[in-house]
Order: structure tokens, then C-alpha cells, then sequence
């Protein structure tokens, strides 16, 4: 992923040079396990201990050569290995996906512990938000039109409680994902024993793999991209109810916009929802990985690389961006300028028409049928949205008409908003539960 949109703790556990600390972790545990059991000298164990990782720049000097990876950084570690003897230990009984999938695991449960500490932080935020605006009374639309009252903690209720969800599903992936497989050429355990992955498992807080061939099949991997995907796009879900609340003719939401801003090189009137639109754009980023590792699952017979390409690109862009994501859209929810009077001013603006629904049971409770009830409402309606007449004269009109008595106080006690929210405390309930 490009610098901009990488966060230093992220960037941080994508790094080759993390990733070569990682490989040598791997090896000297292995080593360690092979020397406990008495399988090589005890006297290569602290050498090979240390021994500095070896540089990226120097591990792709060898690759150009070698074209292959495992045995440029191994080369390269020997190298600054004193006596250079003791590396002949390294990588014993192993096959290069042993040291492969043993670190991704370990990388991938690191960037997930970075983004579940995010995602606490966005569930918090947005359950917060959420509380505070309980009573903040908005239309509610369907299809983009206006439907019903509704407050606007509703609708960040309802996401929050989505986010929490992603939390859950990523924290099942990350204990998928975290498993080690030392299992040798194939997975048989020819040249290494069960003991040294069981060993190895313990010391990195993982578990063994329940099976592997000579890789990790990587259903588990896909489960986890997919996990990334479904929180970007909650961060999405997000930005867009901020996108449609600023546009000029709504203006409910906007983002805020600091001193000095600017919104247009050309129109200095602007304020654009910038941060919103970045994140609809990068949740497609994370979307976009789902497919090609999944495609990564089936393998020729005990392995082939295809995954392997694909996972150097997919799987930092998707962790690196979703952290980004959730930093953003954090950010977002905290920094949000909700205008509740214009939300009041929209509710109010197609002249009552947001009652229909109650007016209609109000008129069936009454002794009408329901589909004279719903001819007579919807006429009136129609009068209003061809009309601009407000709906209760409209309906008075065609209710005399109709020949049917309307009672005047009942509809003051129905055409209030309030009246539309009144039963959504027990949400709210278990919002102000979620942790």
C-alpha cells in the first residue's frame, strides 16, 4: 500500500524487515527444539541467537541470483552468523513454506490485534454518538424518499452494533489464522518431528496446524480477508450516510472542516465530503482482495505458489487499508456536525405527508376497510405531492368527500414525531450495554 494511506504500527508489521526479524524467530525456535532433543549441537543454538536479521537490500541482492526468496534471506543470515558454521542447523528438516505460513501467521495476528484495538475504539465512538442523539428527531427515508420519523441515533445505533459484529468476526478469523505448520516437504513429518511444531506453536502463543500439506490450506486466510472486507464496508456504510447528509439540498451532516481548508481549486464556496468519499473509495480496495485469495484455496496437489504473489500484494493492502479505514472513519464519527433543526426543517417539509401510515391504521381501527382507508389517504396524499397543500387539508377535503368523520384531536395526538420513536428505549438499552 502507497505511504499515504499507511499508519506507522501497520506499515510497521508489513515491513520486509520485520518480516526477516520474523524468519529468524521461526528458525532459532526450531533450532532451539532440534537442539533440546539432542537432533543437532547445542553449541550452534547461540550463535544463530545472535545473529543480526539481515538486511532487506542484502536478502534481494542474493534473490537476484538465488530466485528464491527462502534461500536469499538464509544465505544472508548465515552471513552475519560468527562461526558461520553453526548456520548449517538452520532450516533443518524444514521446507520453505514451514518458515513461509509460520511467520504470515504471526504477522497476520499482529496487524488483527492492531485492528481489533481500532475497532474497539470505532464501537465505542459510534455507540457514544449514537446515545447522544436519541431524541434528535430526523426523517427516516426508504428508497431515498421520506418514509417515517426517526431520530438519528437510530440509524448509528444500528451501525454500531454492525461494527461490533465485524469485531466478533475478525476475532474468530484471528484465532484461524493463527496456527504454525513445521511439518517438513508435503506435511509428512519426514525429516522433522511433530514435537518441534508443537514446541514452536507454544512459544509464538499459537497452535498447531490441524493439518497441512506443505502449506496451510488457506480457507482460513480468505476468512480473514473476507473479515476485512465486511469492516471496510460497515466504514463505508458509515460514509455514506454522511455523503447523502451533505449534500446541499439535504445539509443534516457534514464533516467538519478546519481552519484553512479548502474544498475546490476552483469554487472557493465548497465544503466536500472528502473523508467519506476516501473511504467509500478504499473500502472497494478491500473488497478487491476477497477474490484472489480465496482463489489461493485450491492448490495443485500439495502445493504449488500462485497464492504467493498474490498474497504479497493483497494481504498488506488489505490489513494497511482497513486500519486506515478505521482510523478515518473514527475520526469521522467524532468530528461529525450533525444540524438537528435542519433535520427538523426536512422532516417537516413535505407537509405531513411522513403520517400517512398512521392516519391509514387510525382510519381502519376507525371501521373502515383497509382498502377504502388506503384509497382515501393515498388521494389525499397525491393531491399534496402534485399540490404542496399541506396533508391534512388535503385529507379533510377528500375525507367529506368520502363522507367520513375525521377526529381532529386524534390526528393532532398521531401527526406528532415523537409518537413514531416512543417504544425505541430497549435498543437503546442494549446499546448503552455494548462494549
Amino acid at each position: 500500500m502507497i505511504e499515504r494511506y499507511t499508519l506507522p504500527e501497520m506499515g510497521r508489521v508489513w515491513s520486509d524487515q520485520h518480516k526477516y526479524e520474523l524468519w529468524c524467530r521461526v528458525e532459532t525456535l526450531v533450532l532451539e527444539a532440534h537442539a533440546a532433543a539432542g537432533r543437532v549441537p547445542a553449541e550452534a543454538v547461540q550463535p544463530v541467537r545472535d545473529a543480526p536479521p539481515p538486511l532487506p537490500a542484502r536478502v534481494a541482492e542474493i534473490e537476484e541470483t538465488t530466485q528464491h526468496d527462502v534461500i536469499a534471506f538464509l544465505t544472508a543470515w548465515a552471513d552475519n552468523t560468527e562461526p558461520r558454521s553453526a548456520a548449517a542447523y538452520v532450516h533443518h528438516g524444514m521446507t520453505s513454506s514451514d518458515l513461509l505460513d509460520t511467520a504470515l501467521a504471526v504477522q497476520l495476528t499482529e496487524a488483527t490485534d492492531l485492528l481489533l484495538a481500532r475497532l474497539d475504539r470505532l464501537v465505542a465512538v459510534l455507540r457514544d454518538h449514537a446515545l447522544a442523539h436519541r431524541d434528535t428527531i430526523k426523517v427516516g427515508r426508504t428508497h431515498g424518499v421520506h418514509a417515517e420519523p426517526d431520530v438519528w441515533g437510530h440509524r448509528v445505533a444500528d451501525i454500531a452494533f454492525a461494527a461490533a459484529r465485524s469485531r466478533d468476526r475478525l476475532r474468530a478469523a484471528r484465532e484461524r489464522v493463527g496456527v504454525v505448520a513445521i511439518s517438513g516437504a508435503v506435511g509428512t513429518y519426514s525429516l522433522i518431528d511433530p514435537s518441534v511444531e508443537v514446541a514452536v506453536a507454544e512459544a509464538l502463543d499459537l497452535r498447531p496446524a490441524d493439518a497441512s500439506t506443505q502449506v496451510v490450506l488457506r480457507d482460513s486466510v480468505s476468512e480473514w480477508v473476507a473479515a476485512l472486507a465486511i469492516i471496510a464496508t460497515v466504514c463505508e456504510t458509515v460514509a455514506l450516510e454522511v455523503r447523502h447528509g451533505q449534500r446541499t439540498e439535504v445539509r443534516e451532516l457534514s464533516e467538519a472542516f478546519g481552519s484553512g481548508q479548502k474544498g475546490s481549486s476552483a469554487m472557493p464556496h465548497k465544503k466536500n465530503p472528502i473523508r467519506s468519499e476516501r473511504i467509500a473509495g478504499l473500502a472497494r480496495v478491500v473488497r478487491a482482495a476477497v477474490v484472489p485469495v480465496m482463489e489461493g484455496i485450491p492448490l495443485w496437489h500439495e502445493r504449488d505458489i500462485s497464492h504467493s504473489s498474490t498474497e504479497r500484494v493483497f494481504l498488506p493492502d488489505a490489513a494497511i487499508t482497513t486500519d486506515y479505514l478505521l482510523h478515518l472513519t473514527t475520526g469521522l464519527v467524532e468530528n461529525l456536525v450533525v444540524d438537528a433543526d435542519r433535520m427538523r426543517a426536512n422532516l417537516e417539509s413535505t407537509g405531513g405527508l411522513i403520517y400517512t401510515s398512521s392516519v391509514l391504521l387510525e382510519l381502519v381501527e376507525g371501521g373502515a376497510s383497509r382498502e377504502d382507508a388506503y384509497a382515501l389517504v393515498q388521494s389525499a396524499a397525491m393531491e399534496t405531492w402534485n399540490s404542496g397543500t399541506p396533508f391534512r387539508e388535503t385529507l379533510r377535503k377528500r375525507a367529506a368527500d368520502a363522507g367520513v368523520t375525521l377526529d381532529e384531536a386524534r390526528l393532532d395526538e398521531i401527526c406528532r414525531p415523537e409518537r413514531y420513536v416512543a417504544n425505541l428505549g430497549p435498543l437503546f438499552d442494549r446499546l448503552a450495554a455494548l462494549s
